[in-house]
């Protein structure tokens, strides 16, 4: 499949690098809008640079944005009315109408659009799917050091978005509230964020996003009626812990001291074995299977919608907090 690429930043450095391990890509087309950040890139002598974004649709079949998140619906827009198949980014757009209007445009056109929310692919988090079944709570914290890039959105778009997309994958059902609060600190828009997800079928999800922390955290818990999930999206790490009643007189894992009379439990420690892939790269070749071998979209612009009409309501309440 020829690629184009129009982003060449910390990220876009990033999907090109990881796009030139997969054999099936062929790079054709490079383009960003500061002119000495590809002049300082070693490119192959058969790809183009281009001079501006349509030069770069005209030369290929298929687009990655990787440009800031208020480029998105221009950048992606134009793309799929040239019927380019595109991977774009997280957020697909700053706003759900605007992605909307991308899910029209494609159904239009007749092409595959995936948005990049890379943490479907975190293999910790892969792993913990097939031990997830019927959740009745979620805690989620993503707390990460102070970096500028990124800033021109809330912490709420940039970093929580992730983690909303998680539990709507993980919790079949629909939302019946939304409670947020949040604050801005160093930056224009909120640098973090508290947000608790209740849905229709019991399950509640707690979110807590900051951007000005002192260390990098990406933790998530998953509870249910038999388990308790831990997932250390950071480290790849996850640990599934089962409750079971205890068999004879040697507990197998750690035993739970009960009140006397009473059945004895022990809770049995299992670690899935992780395979240690590239998410990033594992969505790419999602992309490329989406396009020439018509497998289901990995991340469909649906899905992106849905978590940007989440982060419309966590926005609005925060910003009403923050007037006051």
């Amino acid at each position: 499949m020829e690629i184009g690429i129009a982003g060449l930043g910390h990220l876009g450095k990033i999907h090109l690098k990881l796009a030139g391990e997969i054999s099936q890509l062929e790079l054709k087309a490079v383009y960003d809008v500061n002119s000495e950040v590809l002049k300082s890139l070693p490119f192959q002598n058969d790809v183009k640079i281009c001079d501006n974004y349509d030069d770069l649709l005209n030369t290929c079949e298929a687009v990655l944005i990787i440009t800031p998140t208020p480029t998105h619906f221009d950048l992606a827009s134009r793309a799929i009315k040239k019927g380019k198949h595109v991977f774009i980014e997280k957020p697909a757009t700053d706003n759900a109408e605007d992605t909307k209007k991308l899910i029209h445009l494609a159904k239009e056109a007749g092409v595959i659009v995936q948005v990049g929310h890379v943490e479907r692919f975190n293999p910790a988090f892969t792993a913990a799917r097939n031990y997830i079944q019927n959740p009745f709570h979620i805690e989620i914290q993503r707390l990460a050091t102070y970096n500028s890039r990124g800033t021109d959105v809330s912490v709420v778009l940039d970093l929580m978005i992730h983690d909303i997309d998680l539990v709507l994958t993980t919790v079949k059902s629909k939302i019946r509230k939304v409670l947020a609060s949040g604050a801005p600190v160093v930056s224009k828009t909120s640098d973090f964020a508290h947000a608790r997800i209740e849905f229709e079928n019991g399950c509640i999800a707690n979110i807590t996003t900051n951007r000005i922390a002192t260390q990098n955290v990406r933790h998530m818990e998953v509870y249910q009626k038999s388990n308790f999930i831990n997932i250390d999206l950071l480290n790849k790490i996850t640990t599934v812990h089962t409750v079971q009643p205890l068999e004879g007189n040697t507990p197998k894992g750690i035993l739970v001291d009960t009140p006397q009379g009473q059945p004895k439990y022990e809770i049995i420690q299992n670690q899935p074995i992780i395979i240690p892939v590239n998410a990033i790269k594992t969505e790419l070749e999602h992309f490329y299977e989406s396009v020439i071998n018509h497998a289901p979209v990995a991340v469909p612009l649906t899905d992106a919608e849905n978590a940007l009409l989440v982060i419309k309501s966590i926005e609005a309440q925060i910003n009403q907090g923050t007037d006051k």
